[in-house]
């Protein structure tokens, strides 16, 4: 016969007189009563679970059972059950545990973006952006221990224009996205931060007369060549600087962008027009860099000199791309020529310029020994 599974026993106390003990969990437990009919009372109580719900039921506290039920219930509506909320909770707690601070998670990232091969000047940007929001957080403090609205009020505390809100909260993601991937985070909070309203401005390009001054006063060799290299051929100034006389094939009548020099890493052959080329002919070298030191203090002096202050940003290939659009009408071949998106061109340079303008523009040229450019005059 087995043996019960409560027994009751006289206890010797001045007012707990019974003592009830069970061992059900695999651990003796002790009740204690004032007399021998509450015992009983509680054994039968007992008694009746265990027959109803079996041994693990009476294991489980009745408290835990009803904050289970609750939880439950509220997690029901979301097709989630218990196990699908500890398991989350779970890798949250592990990833807080195992996350790095917020100035380590930024060198981190930079130094994994120098070893995939991006851009100096690129890692250097995000760098320096990503410092400001490391400058604005405890030291101690972890990426996982951030959340949304702390990077909006970051965001809000600089005061920045709607392109550049969209800048740093793009650094911000990206930093997410690389904790997420280094189980350091588990969500990306920089994600969910609102994306500033932004009104695209037209880009700023210059006139033909303001191209024909600023090449006049191009006193330097590697400075007028590097000036129309950007007007007449649409390169970016980082690529310039990368870009070797070797890679300017008159022969071929082509500039041959490598993806190293590329900004998009990806290479393309960019043609010498007939104007490009009576500038570029006289100073051509048969090898070495374009642009030679302090290029970007004397392209200042050369600017100013022409009256062109401020500089618009990336006039010269906004330039170039603005009036070739113009020119041949066809914004694949532009967009094939500069590296840069067919959405890109048809959103910013459709009929920004008249082709009338363009024809001018792709007109300048040297003139005689001292370089007396046509169109100096023009508007």
């Amino acid at each position: 016969m087995a043996k019960p599974a409560y027994t009751i026993k006289a206890y010797k106390h001045p007012r707990l007189k019974w003592v009830v003990r069970s061992k059900i969990s695999g651990k003796w437990e002790r009740r204690f009563f004032e007399s021998k009919g509450d015992a009983q009372t509680y054994v039968g109580q007992k008694e009746i679970e265990l027959l109803n719900q079996g041994r693990e039921g009476v294991q489980f506290p009745t408290w835990l059972r009803t904050m289970a039920q609750r939880a439950q219930d509220r997690l029901q509506p979301h097709g989630k059950n218990i196990a699908d909320a500890t398991d989350f909770y779970v890798k949250h707690l592990e990833t807080t545990q195992k996350s790095v601070t917020v100035a380590g998670a930024v060198k981190n990232l930079v130094d994994a973006k120098k070893a995939a091969g991006r851009g100096a000047q690129y890692c250097k940007e995000l760098d320096w952006r990503l410092q400001k929001f490391v400058d604005s957080r405890q030291k101690d403090e972890t990426l996982a221990q951030i959340t949304a609205p702390q990077i909006e009020a970051f965001l809000s505390s600089l005061k920045l224009s709607p392109g550049t809100w969209n800048t740093y909260r793009r650094d911000l993601v990206t930093l997410w996205s690389y904790a997420i991937k280094a189980g350091f985070a588990t969500v990306n909070e920089a994600q969910k931060c609102e994306r500033a309203l932004q009104v695209d401005a037209a880009p700023g390009i210059l006139t033909p007369g303001q191209v024909s001054a600023v090449l006049s006063c191009s006193k330097d060799v590697d400075v007028l060549a590097a000036h129309a290299i950007g007007f007449f051929a649409g390169l970016r100034v980082s690529e310039i600087n990368k870009l070797d006389w070797k890679d300017v094939d008159f022969t071929s009548g082509y500039i041959h962008v490598s993806a190293a020099t590329s900004k998009t890493r990806s290479r393309r052959l960019v043609p010498l027009l007939p104007n490009s080329v009576k500038w570029l002919k006289p100073v051509a070298k048969k090898a070495g860099k374009i642009t030679g030191p302090n290029f970007r203090r004397r392209s200042t002096a050369a600017r100013r000199d022409a009256g062109i202050i401020p500089w618009p940003d990336n006039a010269m290939r906004h330039s170039f791309v603005s009036y070739r659009l113009a020119d041949t009408g066809n914004a694949a071949q532009t967009a094939l020529e500069s590296g840069h998106d067919q959405a890109v061109l048809f959103r910013h340079y459709r009929e920004l310029v008249r082709p009338n303008a363009a024809k001018k523009y792709f007109s300048i040229r040297p003139v005689g020994k001292k370089k007396v450019i046509e169109l100096s005059q023009a508007a």
